[in-house]
C-alpha cells in the first residue's frame, strides 16, 4: 500500500483547507466585504461540493481510472485559481469560487475512494492515513496565524495558489488500486443501494452535522477576533481541535475494539450539542474554548471515521465511488452550504451566540434522526 503518497496528498490538500476555512473570512473581510456576502462566497464552496463529487463520482466509477480523473481535477483546480490575481471585489471572488471550487471539491471524495480500495478489508485503518491530512490542517493553520500576525492577510492567495499546485504534483505519485473481489454490497443497482430506510436516515443526519459545523467552519475566526484573541491564539485554537482529531484517528481501530460504531456514532452528535453550546456562551473564558476545541475529536473526527465504515459497508466495491460522492455532495457540500448561508445570514440580525446556539439544536436534531441508522 501506497502508505506516504497518499499520505502526502491528504497533508497537502488539508493544509490548503487549513487556509480557506480559518482566513479566508478574515482575507474578505480586509477587501470590504459584507458578513452576509462573505457568508455567500463560503457557501458558493461548499456549494461547489453537493454538484461536482457527484459528477466525478459516476464517471470515476464508470471508467475505472479513479486516480486518472483526480489528477486531472486537481490541475484544473490549481490552474483556475489563478483567475483570483485578474479580479476583485465580491462578484470577482465569486467567479473564482465557482471556478477552482468545482474541481477542488470533487477530487477529495474519488481520492477517499482510491485510499479505501487501497487498504482493502483494513478500512478500520483509513484514519491512520487520513490524520496527515489533519497534520497538514495543523501546519496551515499555525503558519498561517503567525505570518498574519506578522505580514497581514494580504498573500493568502499566493499561499493558496501554491498548495494547490503541489496538491497536483502529490497526486501524480498515487498508483491506481489494483481491482480487488468480495464487494460486501448485496446491490447491484445503484437504485437498490442507495433507498433503503437506514441509508436515507445516515444521509439526513451527515447533512445536519455539517449545518450545525456551518457558523464554525465560515465565522469562527471572525467570532474569536471580535472577542479580542489575536491572529496567533486563533491559530492555536484551531490546531487544538485538529490536535484532537489526530488523536482521534490513531486511536480509531483500538476504540472499536470497546465500542460500536452506532454508539460512537450517537456519542459524538450528542457532543457536537454541547461544543457549539460552549462556543455560543462561553467565549469570554479562554479555557472553555480550549475544551470546546478538544471536543473537534467528537464533532468532525468520530463522524467522519464512522461514516467511512458506513459508505463502505452500504455500497461495496460496486459503488463506492457514487456512494463517497454522495457523502460529500450532502455532508460538506450541502450541508456546509447551507450551514454557511444561514450564518451569514443570521449573524449581524440574531448575533453570533444565537448562531452558534442554533448549532446545538441542530446537532440533537441529527442525533435523533441518527437513532434510526443501523451500524455494526
Amino acid at each position: 500500500m501506497p502508505y506516504w503518497r497518499l499520505g502526502a496528498f491528504y497533508f497537502c490538500y488539508f493544509a490548503s483547507l487549513g487556509a480557506i476555512l480559518p482566513y479566508l473570512g478574515l482575507y474578505l473581510k480586509a477587501q470590504g466585504l459584507s458578513a452576509q456576502e462573505i457568508g455567500a462566497v463560503l457557501g458558493l464552496l461548499a456549494a461547489t461540493k453537493v454538484v461536482s463529487p457527484l459528477l466525478l463520482g459516476f464517471v470515476a466509477d464508470r471508467s475505472g481510472r479513479r486516480v486518472a480523473w483526480v489528477r486531472l481535477a486537481c490541475l484544473l483546480a490549481a490552474v483556475l485559481f489563478l483567475l483570483v490575481f485578474r479580479v476583485s471585489g465580491y462578484l470577482g471572488w465569486l467567479a473564482v469560487t465557482l471556478a477552482f471550487g468545482m474541481p477542488w471539491s470533487a477530487a477529495l471524495s474519488q481520492f477517499e475512494a482510491i485510499t479505501l480500495a487501497h487498504l482493502g478489508g483494513a478500512s478500520e485503518r483509513y484514519p491512520w492515513i487520513r490524520l496527515w491530512g489533519s497534520l497538514g490542517f495543523i501546519a496551515a493553520v499555525v503558519g498561517l496565524g503567525i505570518g498574519i500576525d506578522r505580514f497581514g492577510i494580504e498573500p493568502l492567495p499566493k499561499v493558496l495558489a501554491a498548495l494547490l499546485g503541489l496538491i497536483w504534483l502529490c497526486v501524480q505519485l498515487v498508483p491506481e488500486p489494483a481491482e480487488r473481489g468480495g464487494d460486501r454490497s448485496r446491490f447491484t443497482s445503484w437504485r437498490h443501494a442507495l433507498w433503503r430506510r437506514q441509508v436515507v436516515a445516515f444521509l439526513l443526519a451527515v447533512f445536519l452535522v455539517q449545518v450545525a459545523h456551518g457558523p464554525y467552519y465560515a465565522f469562527y475566526s471572525i467570532y474569536l477576533e471580535a472577542n479580542g484573541y489575536s491572529g496567533a491564539i486563533t491559530g492555536m485554537l484551531w490546531s487544538l481541535g485538529v490536535v484532537a482529531e489526530i488523536v482521534l484517528f490513531m486511536g480509531f481501530p483500538f476504540l472499536l475494539r470497546a465500542v460500536s460504531l452506532r454508539a460512537l456514532w450517537l456519542g459524538a452528535m450528542l457532543l457536537g450539542a454541547v461544543r457549539w453550546s460552549i462556543i455560543a456562551f462561553g467565549a469570554r473564558r479562554l479555557e472553555l474554548l480550549v475544551a470546546a476545541q478538544g471536543l473537534h475529536a467528537a464533532t468532525f473526527a468520530v463522524n467522519h471515521a464512522v461514516a467511512m465504515q458506513l459508505v463502505r459497508d452500504y455500497f461495496g466495491a460496486r459503488h463506492q465511488g457514487k456512494g463517497q460522492a454522495l457523502y460529500s455532495s450532502l455532508s460538506f457540500g450541502l450541508g456546509g452550504m447551507v450551514g454557511s448561508y444561514l450564518a451569514g445570514a443570521c449573524w449581524e440580525s440574531a448575533g453570533a451566540r444565537w448562531v452558534f446556539g442554533a448549532a446545538a439544536g441542530i446537532s440533537l436534531l441529527a442525533f435523533g434522526i441518527a437513532g434510526l441508522v443501523r451500524a455494526r
